[in-house]
């Protein structure tokens, strides 16, 4: 499935709870009701789907390298993530990614979501043009050099920064 990205903004309560289930390899293994709503695809869909059916190409790639890190960690993450809809717009959510354990092993994940201030998309948008523009010129380690400096500059680890507004 091909999404074509629109400029057309979609946005949910402050009270809704989007959440996603996924195996160890990051394809999707339940969704509740709200994240079908919101993604406008039926469970039929998404389940078997890689969670990236959803992602928004002005995702930079170093969010997602960070992501990935803290989960093969086994440690939780939170992240600013912007999506794409079936129908082409986006959102904007607060991720909390963590591991799902059985028997002491992890084997997937749980993310559950909820919508951003806008205060903190205010400080993220601009961010995340920034790494995506070094992403496009220098690569990935361009623009993880940048978020690194940045990090280090507020004296903050990745969670520390994005919980910090």
């Amino acid at each position: 499935m091909k999404i074509v990205p629109k400029d057309k903004r979609k946005e949910f309560n402050s009270d809704t709870l989007l959440v996603t289930k996924t195996d160890l390899k990051g394809k999707i293994t339940y969704a509740n009701r709200a994240f079908m709503e919101i993604v406008e695809m039926d469970e039929d869909t998404l389940v078997g789907a890689p969670h990236n059916i959803i992602r928004h190409p002005d995702m930079p790639r170093i969010i997602f390298k960070y992501l990935w890190d803290y989960l093969q960690s086994e440690k939780e993450i939170h992240a600013y993530v912007k999506n794409l809809c079936a129908d082409g717009s986006y959102y904007w959510v607060m991720a909390n990614v963590t591991p799902s354990y059985l028997n002491g092993r992890v084997v997937g994940y749980h993310s559950a979501r909820r919508s951003p201030t806008q205060h903190a998309l205010n400080i993220i948008e601009p961010l995340y043009k920034q790494l995506l523009a070094a992403e496009k010129s220098g690569g990935i380690a361009t623009s993880e050099k940048i978020l690194n400096n940045l990090l280090e500059e507020k004296g903050m680890q990745y969670d520390q920064f994005i919980l910090s507004f």
